[in-house]
């Protein structure tokens, strides 16, 4: 996306830098460097706040907004597409998870990724699980043989089952429990769902899951994208295979 000078300007003209604005706004001075240099589009909560701390309406500094909001059809959901999933803005993640309050529900595969790119994502899931959301992780079935031949595909190292096996381990740290179950009917398409927001990764040929296509998603209407996404979750969670409560890997402190 095209820079955000007026964004930039707008900084300037009320006296601060990069950095007073991050802080004002409760997120990292790079995630504001990018909303400037890349025009990435801020979650609904920080581009409120950043216009509330500038003197400046939403529209002005993100006309991105006015262009969505007149959307008609059945795009009017699509926030975002990244032809890869290495694509997607870190910050997304993170201010998805910051930012859900009733539902954060992980149907990723392995769902690995979060715990190396998520910064402070245990301590969050934490804080979510304690002020009573819905969190659940939806992983793959480290013994099915979907799993093994998607292995075989991949041919990396570092394993499905062992990316699995990682995020299990970081969700038996937790000081929270946290419901996981096993599936292997989502080895090709990942959603990760944050109250109205969901994010839908495709996997491609035999790449890695970061190179999946990847879409971001915001609910507009009954029966669209997203809510066929969500009941996709809901119906692989209901046949999902609860792991072995012997498994060490599902251990919660105390």
């Amino acid at each position: 996306m095209a820079r955000n000078d007026v964004l930039k300007w707008a900084i300037v003209k009320a006296g601060f830098t990069v950095v007073d604005l991050a802080d004002r706004c409760n997120v990292d001075a790079k995630t504001v460097e990018r909303w400037i240099s890349r025009g990435r589009l801020p979650h609904p909560r920080s581009r409120v706040r950043a216009a509330e701390v500038l003197g400046e309406d939403v529209g002005v500094l993100w006309p991105e907004m006015i262009r969505r909001a007149v959307k008609v059809g059945t795009d009017r959901e699509l926030v975002a597409l990244y032809p890869r999933r290495a694509d997607l803005p870190r910050s997304v993640f993170r201010e998805a998870i910051e930012g859900a309050n009733s539902r954060l529900w992980f149907g990723g595969y392995t769902s690995y990724f979060l715990w190396l790119e998520v910064t402070g994502a245990a301590g969050m899931l934490t804080a979510k699980a304690n002020s009573g959301a819905d969190l659940r992780f939806l992983l793959g079935d480290p013994a099915s043989p979907v799993t093994a031949e998607r292995e075989r595909l991949e041919d990396t190292p570092l394993t499905l089952a062992t990316r699995i096996a990682m995020t299990r381990a970081e969700i038996g740290r937790l000081p929270a429990v946290i419901p996981v179950r096993l599936s292997d009917r989502h080895i090709a398409m990942s959603v990760w769902v944050f109250d109205d927001e969901a994010i839908v990764a495709t996997h491609i040929g035999s790449g890695l899951g970061q190179d999946s296509v990847t879409l971001h998603l915001r609910r507009g209407q009954d029966g669209g994208a997203f809510d066929r996404y969500v009941e996709h979750f809901e119906a692989l969670w209901v046949d999902g295979t609860p792991p072995d409560p012997n498994d060490r890997q599902d251990r919660h402190p105390g």
